[in-house]
């Protein structure tokens, strides 16, 4: 198995973290094929970006929860670059936001599509040209704090999330006899164009919640695919690292502690052990 050449695939990578990914790959020397749904100004806007650090970059408008137009995507990526991806980012998702009993079952389909049977697509089609062209590759799967906890009204987002981090670990087990290794990312709260539209206070809100006392950035999510693509981690499969400042292991306590009031020494004892 070999891995000379830095070609990363990126889907949904015009915008918001995808963007960032993308050229934060291309700043650390990958060329980079990207896709989303539409092609318009952000798309152009991202290949000039590529190509003004001295990349390659293509952009191919791509439905990924549709098998045949996932696959007109990466022949067009095997044209343009002549050679098989060695990284896989599955970043494209949706949400949608409704109670369990008011879900709509057109958006229930929507998410799924997308987000899990997107990634799904994604991961089969670029993992064949890897194994092909027998490259150890990485594929990372974007996954979120709905991989661990539910979250209100986004019943079928967090389903999509969970769908994506046991089929990371299935295709870690199976593609490792070709040298693909496959891990998820799963993000806390991270302030991106999106985010701030839909909650002025987000970063606030995200920072009062986060044992390190902060709300995520894009570089956040960008530096741990890197880590991933890269030789460094080279025996790292079948995981998810979570770039969440700890969030998401807080325990939803019921009793004071330290930060909450000020007690004795002898009152915390006495809660911790009740």
């Amino acid at each position: 198995m070999q891995n000379n050449n830095k070609l990363a695939v990126v889907t949904g990578g015009t915008t918001g973290i995808g963007r960032g990914i993308a050229l934060h790959l291309a700043r650390a020397g990958w060329d980079v094929a990207a896709n989303n749904l539409n092609e318009d100004s952000d798309a152009q806007r991202l290949v000039d970006d590529i190509e003004q650090l001295g990349r390659k970059s293509l952009f191919v408008a791509c439905d990924v929860g549709d098998s045949v137009a996932v696959d007109h995507f990466y022949r067009q990526v095997s044209a343009h670059f002549g050679r098989a991806p060695s990284l896989l980012v599955n970043n494209a998702g949706i949400q949608t936001w409704a109670p369990l009993l008011e879900l709509a079952e057109d958006d229930w389909d929507r998410v799924i599509r997308t987000n899990l049977k997107g990634t799904f697509l994604n991961t089969q089609r670029a993992a064949r040209l890897m194994a092909e062209a027998g490259v150890a590759g990485s594929i990372v799967n974007i996954g979120s704090g709905c991989n661990k906890l539910a979250f209100p009204n986004l019943v079928d987002y967090a389903a999509s999330k969970g769908g994506i981090e046991m089929l990371t670990k299935s295709a870690a087990v199976e593609l490792g006899e070709y040298g693909i290794r496959v891990n998820c990312v799963a993000p806390g709260g991270v302030l991106i164009e999106r985010t701030e539209r839909e909650a002025p206070d987000y970063a606030a809100s995200w920072s009062a919640i986060t044992p390190l006392g902060r709300v995520g950035i894009v570089e956040d999510i960008a530096n741990a695919v890197l880590f991933l693509a890269e030789p460094q981690s080279s025996f790292v499969s079948g995981q998810t690292l979570w770039i969440d400042g700890a969030a998401f292991s807080k325990a939803n306590w019921p009793y004071p502690t330290p930060q909450d009031v000020s007690v004795s020494g002898s009152t915390a004892r006495a809660v911790a052990a009740e």
